[in-house]
């Protein structure tokens, strides 16, 4: 199943929405998401909303197929980051020059509010 993901700053935990014939609606809620063949979207209008109000508002997410959580492929894996005030594009928060991350192969989203992603297959 096709979903988005972001993070809930009110419930702490994810949210996952799916595609239906009115929009992306709300499926559930989980503390870990597993996702595979992952885009990493950032709305730029959002994120100038954010910049101008200085307010949180949901505008970046991940984009991919809902995965069984128990099984996490195998894989060298990343955390990733998002920062409005820092950028219009995911990062990986590994690495010292912080380069974006527009695509990954995998991603799980943890309990404790990271993210992780593999480019391996």
């Amino acid at each position: 199943m096709k979903v988005r993901v972001y993070f809930n700053l009110h419930k702490k935990v994810w949210s996952i929405l799916h595609k239906t014939d009115r929009g992306w609606r709300l499926w559930g809620h989980s503390p870990r998401v597993t996702l595979a063949d992952v885009t990493w979207r950032v709305s730029e209008a959002g994120r100038q909303r954010v910049l101008r109000e200085r307010r949180k508002n949901v505008h970046a997410f991940a984009c991919g197929t809902l995965l069984d959580n128990e099984n996490a492929p195998d894989g060298e894996y990343r955390k990733v980051a998002y920062n409005p005030y820092r950028g219009s594009y995911f990062y990986d928060a590994e690495s010292i020059f912080n380069p974006p991350v527009e695509s990954s192969k995998y991603a799980v989203f943890t309990p404790q509010k990271h993210v992780f992603a593999c480019q391996n297959d």
